[in-house]
This record gives C-alpha cells, sequence and structure tokens, in this order.
C-alpha cells in the first residue's frame, strides 16, 4: 500500500468569541476588520499572522495579541490558542495611550476574567458527552 495524500486542506478551528468581542471587532475600521479576520483565520489554520506576538502576564505562549495601526490609531486583538479544539477571541479594542506599548490595566482585567470565563467554557465542553 502506498501512502495517501489528501488534497484537502486542515479544517480551521472554530473561533469562540468571549463577552462582545465580536461587536467590538465589527465596530473598528473596515481595514483593520480585515487584518484581525485574516490574522485569527491564520490561528484558526495553526499559523500566526506576522502582526502577532506574545502578550506577556499569562505564564506561557497561549495568549497571543495581533496589533494593526491605521491612520494614527492602535488596535488590538488578544486570543487564545490555548485549547486543541477551537481558538477563543478574548477581547478587541483601540488602544488609548499614545506613549509606550503597555496595555491598559481595565483592558488586561477584562482579559483575565474572559480567560478564566473561556478556561472554565472550554473544561465544561470536553465533559459532556
Amino acid at each position: 500500500m502506498g501512502i495517501i495524500h489528501s488534497s484537502k486542506p486542515p479544517q480551521p478551528k472554530p473561533l469562540i468569541w468571549m463577552g462582545g468581542a465580536k461587536k467590538d471587532l465589527c465596530a473598528l475600521p473596515a481595514g483593520v476588520v480585515d487584518a484581525f479576520g485574516y490574522a485569527l483565520y491564520l490561528a484558526q489554520c495553526g499559523k500566526r499572522h506576522e502582526s502577532t506576538k506574545v502578550l506577556r502576564g499569562f505564564g506561557d505562549a497561549s495568549v497571543l495579541e495581533v496589533i494593526e495601526s491605521t491612520a494614527g490609531s492602535a488596535y488590538r486583538a488578544v486570543y487564545m490558542v490555548r485549547f486543541v479544539d477551537a481558538v477563543v477571541v478574548l477581547h478587541v479594542f483601540q488602544k488609548k495611550s499614545k506613549s509606550g506599548t503597555a496595555t491598559h490595566k481595565p483592558d488586561m482585567d477584562l482579559i483575565t476574567t474572559r480567560l478564566r470565563d473561556a478556561t472554565e467554557i472550554m473544561k465544561q465542553r470536553r465533559q459532556k458527552p
């Protein structure tokens, strides 16, 4: 028997949107929405967009952020690739600070809360028959 090669690409993992992340994404400028959409698609396929980096403060490299700038404004999409069966979008926002690269505490707190909630949701999904 020979090796069977599949011409079919792997199925992208589903996206799970936490809180108002999807609504927040849709409210951004069209070019930013397109860039984040493509970056999330790559994440669903197990790849990383060139504008993606690890978001510090979460202990490992499974919480990532995509950075996009346009017309003098900076935007972030934070997502998690910790789970094998889904990519979880935690937060999408416009970065307010004009100086420094650090994410503001209210945004980090929201990401932390949504990360905890997502972990619980995924644990419950795995327990269902």
